[in-house]
């Protein structure tokens, strides 16, 4: 990885589509890296100047906020046992966790769920199955997609800023603290979740 081809990349015009498709493919598979991407291309804004940090915000906020809304349609649709992977015991744990929290706390269950990327799956297919009402689900979906994508930006932006190197080193040290923090909540959530499992 050199910062010629970064550059490269960074100036391409299928640099925010690519943007686009791994965000969107974020939301229903966790291998994908959709936070490292946007943070990658809010570090490589700074950096080489493209693509304009406002469209990385733009586009990685509306590519989240389409795949967290078609999760919610498979849940409403689908439901929470029609495939094989959905019955699994470690599934059905944390459908059970989601239902619980969405309970108690539907905003803010839904609005931090976007920044956990294992709880976010089952969150959105719980809120569908749930019949959350949509127009409240759209709203609080739209607004914590909004949030994430300018965290995960400016994260990667702070980072080109701060650290010397060229685009190379920025990229590198982005993905690796917004992958860190990925998951460190993600462990989080894990130690919190396992009271729910005993009681």
């Amino acid at each position: 990885m050199t910062d010629a081809w970064l550059t490269a990349i960074a100036s391409s015009p299928f640099a925010l589509p690519l943007l686009f498709a791994l965000v969107l493919g974020d939301a229903f598979l966790v291998v994908v890296p959709g936070e490292a991407a946007v943070t990658a291309f809010g570090a490589l804004a700074v950096s080489t100047g493209a693509p304009p940090l406002a469209a990385v915000v733009v586009v990685a906020a509306a590519a989240a906020a389409c795949g967290d809304v078609c999760c919610y349609l498979v849940g409403r649709v689908v439901g929470l046992e029609r495939w094989r992977w959905m019955r699994a015991p470690n599934t059905q744990a944390a459908f059970a966790w989601a239902r619980r929290r969405l309970d108690e706390r539907t905003a803010l269950v839904l609005f931090t769920a976007r920044f956990i990327p294992f709880a976010r799956l089952a969150v959105n297919l719980v809120a569908g199955a749930s019949r959350l009402p949509a127009p409240r689900y759209l709203a609080v979906a739209t607004l914590a997609a909004t949030a994430w994508a300018l965290y995960q930006a400016l994260l990667g932006a702070a980072v080109a800023a701060i650290i010397p190197g060229g685009s190379a080193a920025a990229v590198v040290v982005s993905v690796v603290v917004a992958v860190g923090s990925g998951l460190a909540l993600d462990a989080a959530l894990a130690r919190r979740r396992r009271p729910d499992r005993r009681g």
